[in-house]
């Protein structure tokens, strides 16, 4: 079963995440604000990883997600600088 973690966010945080997930130009945060909503709604985060978001994620990933946000904020959910697959060729 699931390990069940409870997400606790004040009005402020959830409405912040509200918008993210309705207006930010990045399609990642979208998806991270979403996922982070259900969670606090009271879904399980391995749940959400495999049917609550449109494309299917490793649980891990959510709960990556989940921690990063508890410790850094929004702050933790955006993707820094020089991460992802350097290219193998530079002109």
């Amino acid at each position: 079963m699931p390990k069940l973690i409870r997400l606790e966010m004040s009005e402020s945080e959830r409405e912040e995440l509200a918008q993210i997930r309705n207006r930010d130009p990045r399609p990642y945060m979208r998806e991270k604000a979403a996922a982070l909503l259900k969670i606090a709604d009271g879904a399980v985060a391995a749940q959400v990883a495999e049917n609550g978001l449109l494309k299917k994620h490793d649980p891990d990933v959510v709960y990556r997600w989940l921690k990063n946000w508890q410790t850094e904020g929004i702050a933790g959910l955006v993707v820094k600088q020089g991460r992802g697959r350097k290219p193998s060729f530079s002109p």
